[in-house]
C-alpha cells in the first residue's frame, strides 16, 4: 500500500541520504508497508528509495509493461470516474462546457486538467504555486482561481486534487459544486461529512475508488502482473465501480462513502485470508 509523503519541508532539502534513510524505514518493516510515488515525489526519488529496499514501485518499466510514474494512471482514473459522476448526477454523458474546479495542480492534477480539456469541460485551476496555476492557464485555457476562494466556486464539479481532509464542517456548506469527485485521498476530514454532502444534494466519488489508477499501475508493477494494457483495462472498470456505488447508495438513502466501505470490506471477505494479510 502506497501513502502520501510531503518532501517539502522548509527545513531539509529532499535528497539521496533522505530518500534511502527512509528505504531503510520501509525495508525495516519486512514488507508490511510498499511505497510509491505521492505528493512530490517521482520515480527519480523511487530509484533513490530502492537502493535501500526492496519494497517499492514506481520505478519505471519496459515499454509494454505496468510501471512507471502512477500520476497519469491516477489522473485516468479520476477523469473517467468524473464522466461516471456527471452522468450519473447532471444526466450528460460529455463533458463538453461542463465547469470543473481543479483544487491542486501537481502530478496528478496537471495531467487531468489535460485530460479534461480534451473533452471542451471549462477548468477552473487553483494552487498555491503560482507558476503551477499560469502554465495550466496557459495551457489548457484555464481560468485562475485564489486557493481559499476555489472551494466555494459556482461549477459543477469539484477535484479536490492537493492533500486531504479538506471536506469538513467549516467547507462544506460553502460547496455549490454538485458533484465532488478528484484525486486527494482522504478528502472527509470525518466520515460523517459525508452525510453533509449527501444533505446538500452533492454526489460523493470515494477517494480511494475514483483514485485508485495510480495503485492499480504500481501494484502490478510491484507483482511484476501485467502490461500496460491490463493497468489500462483495470482502469477503464473505475467508472461502473463507481456507478454501483452511486446506485446502491440512493437504493438504500445511504452516504456514498459508507457504501464504498461497506463493498470493500464484502470484496476482502470473499478473498483468501493468504490474500488479505
Amino acid at each position: 500500500m502506497a501513502v502520501r509523503h510531503d518532501w517539502r519541508s522548509r527545513h531539509k532539502a529532499k535528497s539521496a541520504e533522505l530518500l534511502q534513510a527512509f528505504g531503510r524505514l520501509v525495508d525495516s518493516l519486512s514488507g508490511r508497508y510498499i511505497t510509491a510515488e505521492d505528493v512530490g515525489t517521482t520515480t527519480a526519488d523511487m530509484a533513490n528509495v530502492a537502493r535501500a529496499t526492496r519494497f517499492v514501485s514506481g520505478l519505471g518499466a519496459a515499454p509494454g509493461q505496468a510501471g512507471g510514474d502512477p500520476g497519469p494512471k491516477t489522473a485516468l482514473g479520476v477523469h473517467l470516474g468524473i464522466k461516471a459522476a456527471v452522468k450519473f448526477r447532471l444526466g450528460r454523458s460529455d463533458l463538453k462546457g461542463i465547469r470543473i474546479a481543479i483544487q491542486g495542480l501537481g502530478g496528478v492534477g496537471h495531467h487531468l486538467c489535460g485530460l479534461l480539456a480534451a473533452e471542451d469541460a471549462e477548468l477552473f485551476v487553483a494552487d498555491v504555486r503560482p507558476a503551477a496555476v499560469h502554465k495550466a492557464c496557459e495551457q489548457f485555457k484555464a481560468h485562475p482561481v485564489a486557493v481559499q476562494e476555489v472551494l466555494g466556486l459556482d461549477v459543477d464539479v469539484l477535484a479536490p486534487c492537493a492533500l486531504g481532509g479538506v471536506l469538513d464542517a467549516q467547507s462544506i456548506p460553502r460547496l455549490r459544486a454538485r458533484v465532488v469527485a478528484g484525486a486527494a485521498n482522504n478528502q472527509l476530514a470525518q466520515g460523517q461529512d459525508g452525510n453533509a454532502l449527501q444533505a446538500a444534494g452533492i454526489l460523493y466519488a470515494p477517494d480511494y475508488v475514483i483514485n485508485a489508477g495510480g495503485i492499480i499501475s504500481v501494484a502490478r508493477e510491484y507483482h511484476r502482473a501485467g502490461s500496460e494494457a491490463q493497468v489500462i483495462a483495470d482502469i477503464q472498470a473505475i467508472p461502473a465501480r463507481l456507478t454501483e456505488i452511486f446506485e446502491r447508495a440512493r437504493r438504500e438513502n445511504r452516504t456514498t462513502n459508507e457504501v464504498a466501505d461497506e463493498m470493500a470490506r464484502e470484496r476482502l471477505a470473499r478473498r483468501p485470508r493468504a490474500l488479505v494479510a
